[in-house]
């Protein structure tokens, strides 16, 4: 099994032939204005952007097909035990009724790559599309390319564990890049110490670019309808993350420009952009997932909402978002936060993170060093001198555990 993790090594640091250069010329400035798309909250927008969200690989076909051959190396080599293992999830509603009971029987080999590419054909791997036709009588898979799926959504389970009915802009805290990563033989001793180190649910996302190494937790995908700049570092608005992402990271054929970063890339046609507004359209339409019955104390969450009032929401304004909808940027000194990835950004700074479903997505922080929402609160209540008692920050956590 290593030699697909070469290529899917290659989907995540970005093989330097293959990554989209920044334009010697990029001037400097701050203007992200062409990423503030308006989206179509409309059925039909919304049916299409969740179409981009799912399936849309802005031409990425071209790198992970082509260039990294990767569909040879899951025709050959990659079954369905091994991609859930690496936190793959397998949409349960894409598979017919006939297969599905073949599975539940026991019917269906799980140890064969050629179940995997049945899994693609009928487009069930979340993250992954992929082109199968008939070569020589058997199905073949002849293309294969990533969407923005992968990361952000993962699946309920209710078929088996890592199969079941996608749950969009839920993030995927159980792929392990770093760890698929490290086991390639392609790639140095150097770096495998790097991708060893991420973890479950962690990604850089500029570490093809800068060579440095502050690993973020996957962010979830819901409750942005009101969220201004939906990135760790407030960079820029959510299109503006789509497109970096597409562009950098998936190895889509778009445009991506931040002259703060030094960056320009231009590619003809571009993929990427005609689409930014259906894909933002779908993402602000996924509301966070409420808490579920039983998991917090009404009385204590209720006693816990006055100490958040009064201690937290100053940043965390109208209960649960954030003060850099006005543009309020916090250093890491100020929030007590390991400054490093902030440093690597344009902003240099963190935005105070919007807080939704919190029960659904530890670890937290950018880098996940708050294991719990009982650390959470112990680091804010350290770094921010606050005056609250034992009880107090117990009422603190129920509440916390509600949004």
């Amino acid at each position: 099994m290593r030699r697909p993790l070469t290529l899917v090594a290659a989907l995540l640091t970005a093989c330097s032939s293959n990554t989209p250069r920044a334009s010697d010329s990029a001037a400097t400035g701050s203007d992200t204005s062409g990423f503030n798309v308006t989206p179509a909250p409309t059925a039909e927008g919304l049916s299409t952007g969740k179409d981009v969200f799912r399936f849309e690989t802005f031409g990425d076909e071209k790198f992970w097909t082509d260039t990294a051959r990767m569909h040879e190396v899951v025709q050959k080599s990659v079954d369905p035990t091994t991609a859930l293992s690496v936190g793959l999830k397998v949409d349960a509603e894409a598979i017919p009724a006939d297969v599905a009971a073949a599975i539940k029987a026991g019917k269906v080999d799980l140890k064969s790559p050629a179940t995997t590419v049945t899994l693609l054909k009928l487009n069930a791997v979340v993250g992954l599309k992929g082109t199968v036709s008939t070569v020589n009588g058997r199905d073949t898979l002849t293309r294969l390319g990533v969407t923005c799926a992968l990361c952000h959504s993962t699946v309920d389970n209710s078929f088996a564990p890592g199969i079941g009915k996608r749950m969009d802009g839920w993030p995927n805290r159980d792929l392990n890049v770093g760890a698929i990563i490290s086991l390639s033989p392609a790639i140095t001793a150097e770096q495998k110490a790097v991708y060893g180190g991420w973890g479950k649910g962690k990604y850089d996302p500029r570490y093809n670019h800068d060579g440095k190494n502050t690993p973020l937790v996957l962010p979830p995908a819901y409750g942005l309808a009101n969220v201004k700049n939906e990135t760790y570092t407030a960079e820029g608005p959510i299109s503006y993350w789509n497109a970096y992402v597409a562009v950098t990271q998936m190895h889509g054929q778009g445009n991506f420009s931040d002259p703060r970063i030094g960056m320009n890339v231009r590619q003809s046609p571009d993929l990427v952009t005609p689409k930014l507004a259906a894909l933002a359209a779908y993402q602000h339409s996924l509301p966070a997932p409420p808490a579920p019955a039983g998991s917090f104390d009404p009385t204590a969450a209720a006693r816990g909402k006055t100490v958040f009032d009064q201690s937290c929401a100053s940043c965390h304004v109208g209960g649960s978002g954030t003060d850099n909808n006005t543009g309020v940027i916090h250093s890491a000194a100020e929030t007590g936060t390991d400054g490093a990835y902030a440093a690597r950004t344009a902003t240099k700074g963190y935005r105070t993170t919007p807080l939704r479903g919190l029960w659904q997505h530890p670890p937290y922080f950018h880098d996940g060093s708050a294991a719990t929402l009982n650390a959470v609160v112990e680091h804010y209540v350290r770094v921010r001198k606050l005056s609250v008692t034992a009880k107090q920050k117990a009422d603190l956590v129920e509440y916390l555990k509600t949004l």
